[in-house]
């Protein structure tokens, strides 16, 4: 970011959750007190920071309510805590005269987004969820590129996650890959939780923001590790608009690759690797790519609080996310693909699963836009449990 203006005074800051991706805001928060723009003051989590993680002018507590206790004139509080969470500490924060940065997914049930929307509404104050994909430049430029008509009628949307998550990443957390922990919803699955960017990077893109947007779900879930949530999934939505948006999701890959979303249109496609904000076009004119800037969310937010600038990322905008994550939450059990349609790569907490044939399979549900059921494939008819 350039040089602050001499009459910017720096917000007032606390961070609830320093570990996991709270360390990302942990190194966010620090160039921007650099900049002079935040003051981090206030920090909370169980687990105590790691040494010299946290700048001298940050106090730290164990949990928010003695955060809130001790920490007056807070002005900003974010939250990056684990998804069971989200939903007590984003209302506790709403209570108090600030505004709230909560990381994604928003919260783990419609039910409690429905609370969170009204207790914003009440409080009257501003909150940014954390889908930091959103920032990205090419999101304007995708929305020229339609408009200009170069790939002709917007056809479709899909988006393909392809990643590799071994054993280890199910043994990082007590949440980790679970729906629910005592009888709290968490809904800890590949589409709401590790490519969630993906699942709500195509919803923007396909116009879909709030739940008014969003005219049906359809959930295809699958696991092949031993966890209760679904590693490897199609979600089908049709927008209000009748546009059909697929994202087909695995953490199941025989290795990672960027993640994108594509834009099936009747004379070309665009694609949009939204990890590097990068945005190919290719049409029988030729073949295009080019590689955008981002805003960053956190920036946007207090330049909302202080000049009014739109948000990026406003609550209200995760509506249509949220009716995904309520399709997921609320469907049969992830169906058990079957062994004989699952390799492991690796060994130890290091092996990772890999479903035979997934990235064939990706690419043909997102290119038909059908389930993985609905393509016949002999792991998805043959999984143990109903999948959809």
């Amino acid at each position: 970011m350039g040089p602050v203006p001499e009459q910017i005074r720096a917000a007032r800051v606390a961070l609830v959750g320093v570990h996991g991706f709270g360390t990302h805001h942990l190194h966010n928060l620090e160039r921007l007190q650099a900049a002079g723009v935040v003051e981090l003051v206030a920090v909370a989590d169980p687990q105590p920071p790691a040494p010299e993680s946290v700048p001298e002018t940050a106090a730290v507590f164990p949990g928010l309510p003695e955060l809130l206790a001790a920490t007056p004139d807070l002005e900003l509080i974010i939250v990056a805590t684990p998804i069971q969470t989200h939903a007590p500490l984003g209302l506790a924060a709403l209570e108090t005269d600030t505004d709230l940065y909560l990381e994604k997914p928003p919260v783990a049930s419609l039910a409690d987004f429905n609370t969170l929307c009204q207790a914003a509404r009440n409080s009257g104050r501003s909150v940014q969820i954390g889908f930091q994909s959103l920032g990205s430049h090419a999101l304007q430029a995708i929305e020229e590129l339609l408009a200009s008509g170069a790939i002709g009628t917007l056809q479709g949307i899909s988006a393909t996650g392809r990643w590799v998550r071994d054993r280890a990443y199910y043994k990082r957390s007590r949440w980790a890959g679970k729906r629910s922990i005592d009888g709290v919803d968490v809904v800890d699955g590949v589409a709401t939780n590790p490519l969630a960017h993906a699942v709500a990077t195509a919803l923007r893109i396909a116009g879909a923001r709030t739940m008014d947007d969003v005219a049906s779900v359809e959930t295809d879930l699958y696991r092949a590790n031993d966890i209760e949530s679904d590693d490897t999934s199609v979600i089908r939505i049709r927008t209000a608009a009748g546009l059909p948006v697929t994202c087909a999701l695995t953490i199941c890959a025989t290795e990672s690759v960027e993640p994108y979303v594509t834009l099936q249109g009747s004379e070309g496609q665009a694609v949009f690797h939204y990890t590097e904000d990068r945005l190919t076009v290719k049409t029988a004119a030729g073949h295009t790519e080019q590689v955008f800037g981002r805003d960053d969310l956190t920036e946007n937010l207090l330049a909302h609080r202080r000049e009014g600038k739109e948000l990026i990322s406003p609550l209200l905008d995760s509506g249509a996310f949220m009716l995904v994550l309520e399709a997921i939450r609320t469907a049969p059990l992830p169906a058990l693909i079957d062994t004989a349609y699952v390799r492991w790569d690796g060994d130890g907490d290091a092996a990772h699963a890999v479903v035979v044939g997934i990235e064939d399979a990706l690419a043909r549900a997102t290119e038909e836009h059908a389930t993985f059921r609905e393509l016949g494939l002999p792991w998805a008819l043959q999984a143990h449990g109903t999948a959809s």
